[in-house]
């Protein structure tokens, strides 16, 4: 089957787009684009060869191992070439590559019963995200230290290599004979240093580095080793690449150094040479304890003081690494297994518009589903008219897709070189009317922000959604009341109001399909759980415009009660901490409004607000209660062992603030596993950044 032009021209495209970044990555250590989309560009790449290897040449950067050495350094070339290791990114991908492993020793005979039978295990590496190094030592002294280059050619870069200090300059004699040896390992630099370099080049008005991958690789490349020594780079060597006997030391003894007959016997022996060889690795005898040992470390790799960007896993006996050889560009006997990418990239397939609960339209790209942190995304948010125009993003586009932890998938950029060619591609044309809006659809700019909402304000979307958030976990948290028991209720006419929900009988919910009577009890018990509520959790369910969940605990410290909000002035408003012109101006015009004021006289009749230790006494409570008065917090990310919303409770309970974003004001950053761009932002203005222990602590 012949490739079709369509696919020829998007192949052409993606490989002149990948050298490019490819370039920059490796030669000149200046990434435009993460490591994560460039996989992903690769990956691409590849899928299109494997269906159509015709398409496959020499100079494909799927055939490719590295990047071209500096000018500035002289060039070297390995006396062992420079492999590297092919990806997988699943649990199906990854069972895929053991059963080729299990079908080369078959072939080969290693696998049952015979005299060449061998045991299969392997031994999992952390995969240190830094640069590669080749160190050769003869008669045990370190005579070259080399970048990988392309894989045969690298650069020598010696004296930059000496300044690591976990780089033996001459190694343990442990046999009696000086070691001829060629090792590979890692130079990495830690978060804390990055950090700490980054800001000064920030107060000199000098470009930050990326990450510390990019900083390792721009520290090794420099021409004076006095500035690679003041960068602190550190060290992991995991792999022996040859090892011979040199001279005899001074006693005469003959004994040899034997490469071992395992990859952890490698690791084992490096160590015993005065290497720094990364403590964490582990021998396991399946797929099971290698995926169990992928999940660990998925989660523990914030522990670490170095960034890490997956696992690499190792057939463990040499033997058997031996029958199994190279591919063209990689060993069949090992494979790096890649945490769940934060960005990749796929097409932008179509823009749509959502409107929220309070008549806020939001566009949604509509994308080819794709695989990111962990989870398959179709849909991604494109925030506002003005966004749009910044990333000049269009249907058919090629786009950076970014997600961390449970963060609403975000698109980071475009891949402009990738654009279509065809008449289709033209700029995105803002609607003036939107369907789901109700009435006749008219949209309109809201003054002075960035965000268009629907002219008519009794839309059957927008009335759906302010239910769906009244019955959220945010604010009543009934449980069993989602959105499609919900569209089921206003379908059949059960409820038509928030109030309605309250006044729900058995029977109504027997007479609809889905229901049987355990469902029904369970729905029916989980709202009379729901008749107590504190204030600020009530504030937040009316969906009153630019009234959020921080700001409803803001006006639930200040206010006695629900009365005491609808009756304040302006003036009072605008005296409380984060209440600007906008939201009071919201307020009292919320409050003002007949129909309002009656809902919330109806609920009133079927809920009670109770007090709570977090609001009660409108900020003045006890001294030794307000141990955190004047101090703001921000939760990124999921903690092991905290719930965010307990947490979040427990800094309101002690005086504290939360917010949702960081700013200069910002006290504390409370970091957990898969944190996103709020931790880079903490970051970017020095804002003091914790763990969850930390945060214990200082809570008591």
């Amino acid at each position: 089957m012949s490739a079709p032009k369509t696919v020829i021209e998007r192949l052409n495209k993606l490989k002149k787009t990948i050298e490019h970044h490819r370039q920059l990555y490796h030669s000149q250590d200046k990434p435009e684009i993460t490591d994560e989309a460039y996989d992903s560009l690769v990956r691409e790449l590849e899928s299109i060869e494997e269906k159509y290897p015709e398409l496959v040449t020499d100079d494909s950067p799927s055939q490719r191992v590295g990047g071209t050495p500096l000018k500035e350094f002289k060039k070297v070339r390995h006396e062992v070439a420079q492999w590297s290791f092919d990806d997988v990114f699943d649990l199906e991908e990854l069972y895929k590559w053991d059963e080729k492993v299990r079908n080369f020793m078959t072939k080969a005979g290693l696998s049952g019963t015979g005299d060449k039978s061998e045991k299969l295990e392997y031994c999992c590496e952390l995969k240190i995200d830094g640069l590669k190094i080749i160190l050769t030592y003869k008669d045990g002294v370190l005579v070259q230290g080399a970048t990988r280059g392309d894989g045969t050619i690298g650069e020598d870069v010696t004296q930059n290599i000496k300044t690591i200090r976990t780089v033996p300059l001459k190694l343990k004699n442990i046999s009696g004979t000086a070691t001829n040896l060629i090792a590979v390992g890692e130079a990495w630099m830690s978060v804390k240093d990055l950090e700490k370099i980054n800001e000064i080049r920030q107060k000199n008005d000098e470009q930050v580095f990326a990450n510390t991958r990019n900083l390792a690789a721009g520290s090794i490349r420099q021409l004076d080793p006095k500035v690679t020594s003041s960068r602190k780079l550190d060290s992991f060597i995991y792999d022996i690449d040859r090892l011979e006997a040199g001279r005899k030391s001074a006693s005469g003894a003959s004994s040899e150094v034997a490469l071992p007959e395992t990859q952890s016997g490698e690791l084992e022996l490096l160590a015993k040479l005065g290497f720094q060889i990364n403590p964490h690795y582990k021998v396991c005898g399946d797929m099971k304890g290698v995926q169990k040992y992928y999940e660990e470390w998925t989660k523990r790799r914030h522990e670490l003081p170095y960034q890490l960007d997956g696992i690499v896993i190792k057939v463990d006996s040499r033997k058997i690494q031996e029958a199994l050889g190279y591919t063209g560009k990689s060993p069949r006997w090992g494979v790096a297994y890649k945490f769940p990418a934060e960005q990749v990239t796929t097409i932008l397939e179509d823009i749509i518009f959502q409107v929220g609960r309070t008549g806020v339209v939001t566009p949604v790209a509509v994308l080819k589903p794709v695989r990111v942190a962990g989870s398959v995304v179709s849909r991604a948010t494109l925030h506002n008219e003005d966004e749009i125009k910044r990333l000049d993003v269009r249907i058919g586009d090629t786009v950076i897709l970014q997600k961390a932890g449970d963060v609403i998938p975000d698109i980071v950029s475009v891949v402009k070189d990738l654009r279509p060619n065809s008449a289709k591609s033209k700029p995105f044309v803002w609607p003036t009317h939107i369907a789901a809006c109700g009435g006749d659809g008219k949209i309109e700019r809201i003054s002075g922000q960035a965000a268009w909402k629907c002219v008519a304000a009794d839309s059957l979307e927008q009335h759906k959604r302010k239910l769906y958030y009244f019955t959220s976990k945010k604010c009543f948290d009934i449980d069993g009341l989602g959105p499609k028991i919900i569209d089921l209720l206003l379908e059949h006419g059960v409820i038509s109001s928030y109030d309605d929900i309250f006044t729900i009988k058995r029977d109504d919910l027997l007479a609809l399909p889905r229901f049987a009577e355990k469902s029904a009890d369970n729905l029916i018990e989980s709202i009379a759980k729901a008749h107590r509520v504190i204030l600020p959790k009530f504030l937040a369910s009316l969906s009153i415009p630019q009234v959020g969940e921080e700001t409803a605990y803001d006006l639930a410290k200040h206010f006695d009660s629900i009365e005491s909000i609808i009756t304040a002035k302006r003036e009072e408003f605008l005296s409380i901490y984060g209440v600007g012109e906008v939201v009071a101006d919201s307020l009292v015009s919320w409050f003002k409004n007949y129909d309002n004021r009656q809902l919330v006289k109806r609920l009133l009749k079927n809920i009670t607000i109770v007090k709570d230790d977090i609001t009660t006494g409108g900020g003045s409570g006890a001294a030794e209660n307000r141990a955190l008065e004047g101090k703001t917090f921000v939760f990124t990310g999921t903690m092991p062992n905290l719930d965010r919303d307990k947490a979040q409770a427990m800094v309101r309970r002690l005086g504290g603030n939360v917010s949702g974003s960081v700013s200069a004001k910002t006290s504390f950053v409370v970091a957990g596993e898969e944190a996103g761009s709020k931790l880079d932002k903490a970051r970017e203005l020095g804002v003091k950044i914790i763990g969850e222990q930390e945060f214990l602590d200082i809570i008591g």
